[in-house]
């Protein structure tokens, strides 16, 4: 019996069906069976209106922090009139001509370390001079007055050796009481022009976003942890001191702004109490770009998740140079405007000569076209040009506040706005490139694996070439240490100009992965993602610390029963999430992206059937019921069960994202390359028939006539240019240049050379 059943057993095709046995060589039979009843449109046609349930009402998130007293009174003065900022204190300090004893005083006459030129210090050692020079400005007529603590952190004071803790809180206590001290003395002189001291949070002298060194451009000299402590103390000191307002300045590096954010968010949340707060980035030349290489609009996307009170510039341009980038604040910013320009451009000698006259009139174009609510002077200015400042605007009514569009505002080195066309969502679709994704490319695994970050590089920088607007960034593997590794491929990144001007997605399931990629971007990036997998608690504790970092969240349909697979489930997942999110953390729903789950379809399992259509519809009612929220996914799960068959998995990815981007898919983890290539109308209409089959699960037997249709193909040819196994390729022989290798490559006859140059010994 058992020699009889090999035999027989031999003469079989081993992957036919033994209630429908083939023999070797025969081809298989089918039975059409017929569609069901519906075609592709109302499988996924969305319900009449009528029959909808009505879009949840969400309460409106209410700060649970209270505003300092100082917010009410500064919103009214700014909309009736400009206030004036005060002028630069290292020029105010030079002019007092002090000597190293004079710095030192009797507190450090034996310190160990040069203190000349340190002028934080002067507000310990010659407070006098410092309290001069701040009522001389107040005199001149400015309203707002910032403490002498632009370098009074313990990172910029270890150059001096002033960096213990009690040392740098002593120098924000005391200037804090000293620029108190003069507000209230010339209020108290004339209540109708109140004063207010503004604590002063300088960029420090260590950049997050550019190495010091050449040779390794993924080494930072501090950490953002670093950083944001250092910021933590002195806002502390400054709080405590009584300033009225913090800002935040000279931002070349707006990696130390968000840390200086990141540092003032946790001060407000462990006080309970709000202040206003003010935002100054620092253009450095006519490139329009700060020095860690962001645009103007790039800045304010990456910050304005502080919700400033006002952002302006300073520094480095003088007026003239400065108005094109304050024109493009003041219509990208929905609150107030500001700036403070230097006395004109600097001298051979690295002076500045503009007198104040000759500023207040460069500073008239400001005015003019109503673009600023405060202005003020930084490097060259003293109270001269102060008083020609005030002089100037009094007679101007100040910039009205108006409102932007709501839209997402994503940033690397350049804004990326997203506004969908909701007609097509395929117009506007954001490509999230997969391929620096350990999971999604094979050749970026082995590259970070053998420690060869050049060539995962070079895939970020083909990705962008490629058409990727977004790059997904995911180090998860076991062969991988995943924090390391995002943060030494995320420094690197962002010294890749031309890959760091789009935004990068930081992917993991791991949050301390993740969080390490959002610690090393100076861009509004994309976090993700969470899930209420681990319940509320750990989902808002989260959503909080991502919301502090400035970043976009992608919220995954999982929660504490497991991942959601159909359309049911999906929507009451990510329903639940949102109303979380809006309504407790805060979060703009333009910024929450939700990840619904594409599932592999094709398996041959009959509940894996209806994945397909279960995502779209989902897309619909999600976008429907979450207004203003986003839907992604990672299309190369779809068709996984076709892995290795090219044209048949790009095929599965093409007609997806054309049925999912009519329900309102916004973005997806995709081949940039592939969506370029792979147009919906451009695949074999025979392939796609079989593919929508499946993907539509229009007919039971879908999965197994696109596995026999798939096995006649060539696995290497494209998805609008198919081959069948053993097809030559087809090629339309192009004429050759009319040229030979030989006359290519000739030298010229010596006639038709130049002379050779006479040259002087």
């Amino acid at each position: 019996a058992t020699e009889r059943m090999l035999e027989f057993a031999a003469t079989l095709d081993p992957k036919s069906h033994p209630t429908a046995l083939r023999k070797l060589g025969e081809a298989p039979k089918f039975e059409a069976s017929p569609k069901q009843n519906y075609t592709t449109e109302n499988k996924i046609a969305p319900k009449p209106a009528s029959e909808l349930p009505p879009v949840p009402k969400y309460t409106p998130y209410v700060d649970p922090l209270k505003k300092t007293a100082a917010f009410d009174v500064i919103e009214g003065i700014m909309q009736k009139r400009v206030m004036v900022i005060d002028g630069a204190m290292g020029t105010a300090v030079q002019k007092y001509k002090l000597s190293e004893e004079d710095f030192r005083g009797e507190r450090y006459k034996n310190h160990t370390h040069d203190l000349k030129g340190n002028n934080d210090i002067l507000v310990l050692t010659k407070p006098e001079v410092i309290r001069e020079i701040h009522e001389a400005y107040l005199a001149a007529g400015a309203d707002i007055l910032e403490t002498n603590t632009f370098s009074s952190t313990m990172i910029a004071q270890a150059d001096y050796e002033l960096d213990k803790k009690e040392e740098v809180r002593d120098m924000n206590l005391a200037a804090a009481r000293l620029a108190k001290a003069a507000c209230v003395k010339f209020t108290e002189q004339n209540p109708d022009k109140p004063r207010f001291a503004a604590g002063a949070i300088g960029p420090t002298n260590r950049t997050l976003s550019v190495s010091p060194s050449v040779e390794n451009p993924a080494f930072r000299a501090c950490t953002f942890d670093e950083i944001v402590d250092a910021y933590y103390e002195q806002i502390e000191a400054l709080v405590e001191g009584g300033v009225d307002m913090l800002l935040v300045e000279t931002i070349f590096d707006t990696l130390n702004a968000k840390a200086a954010i990141f540092a003032i968010e946790k001060f407000f949340e462990a006080h309970g109490e709000r202040m206003p707060l003010f935002i100054s980035g620092t253009i450095v030349d006519n490139s329009g770009r700060t020095l860690s290489g962001q645009t103007n609009e790039a800045f304010w996307n990456s910050v304005n998740h502080a919700k400033p009170m006002a952002i302006g510039l300073n520094c480095a341009l003088g007026a003239k140079d400065m108005v094109p980038y304050i024109e493009n604040l003041s219509k990208c910013a929905d609150c107030w405007v500001f700036a403070y320009p230097n006395a004109g451009l600097p001298n051979a000698m690295g002076g500045y000569d503009q007198k104040g006259p000759e500023m207040a009139e460069d500073c008239r174009v400001f005015m003019d076209m109503g673009l600023l609510n405060a202005i003020g002077g930084c490097c060259g200015t003293t109270d001269e040009h102060i008083k020609s400042l005030a002089d100037m605007v009094s007679t101007y009514a100040p910039r009205k506040k108006h409102g932007v569009k709501d839209l997402m505002r994503i940033s690397g080195l350049e804004p990326f706005n997203y506004e969908p066309n909701e007609k097509d969502y395929r117009k506007t679709f954001i490509n999230l490139g997969e391929r620096c994704n350990v999971a999604g490319s094979s050749i970026f695994k082995k590259a970070v694996v053998d420690g060869n970050f050049e060539k995962a590089l070079a895939i970020a920088l083909k990705q962008v070439e490629h058409g990727a607007h977004v790059i997904d960034i995911n180090m998860d593997d076991g062969l991988i240490d995943g924090e390391s590794a995002m943060t030494r491929f995320v420094n690197l990144l962002v010294s890749e100009p031309d890959a760091s001007k789009v935004p990068f997605m930081i992917d993991s399931s791991k949050f301390h992965v993740v969080e390490a990629g959002l610690k090393c971007s100076q861009g509004k990036c994309i976090m993700n993602s969470i899930s209420l997998k681990g319940g509320e608690k750990e989902f808002l504790h989260h959503a909080k610390i991502v919301k502090r970092h400035g970043a976009a969240v992608v919220v995954m349909a999982f929660d504490e029963d497991g991942q959601a697979a159909t359309e049911a489930e999906k929507v009451r997942i990510c329903c639940r999430a949102y109303k979380l999110l809006v309504e407790q953390v805060g979060f703009n729903p333009q910024d929450i992206i939700f990840d619904p789950n594409i599932l592999t379809i094709g398996t041959g399992m009959e509940e894996h059937n209806n994945y397909g259509v279960d995502f779209i519809n989902a897309t619909r009612e999600i976008k429907r019921l979450c207004p203003g929220c986003k839907i992604s996914g990672g299309v190369s799960n779809l068709a996984f069960s076709f892995r290795g068959n090219e044209p048949v998995r790009r095929a599965f990815h093409s007609a997806f994202l054309y049925h999912a981007c009519k329900a309102g898919m916004d973005m997806g983890i995709v081949n940039a390359q592939q969506v370029e290539e792979d147009v919906y109308e451009k695949i074999d209409k025979e392939l796609l028939e079989y593919v929508e089959d499946v993907l539509m699960n229009r007919r039971p037997d879908a999965t197994e006539r696109m596995l026999e249709f798939a096995a006649t193909l060539d696995p290497k040819s494209h998805p609008t240019a198919l081959r069948k196994l053993g097809e030559a390729p087809k090629f339309e022989a192009s004429p050759k240049q009319n040229y030979t290798t030989e006359n290519k490559i000739a030298p010229k006859p010596a006639s038709e050379l130049p002379p050779v140059p006479k040259y002087t010994p």
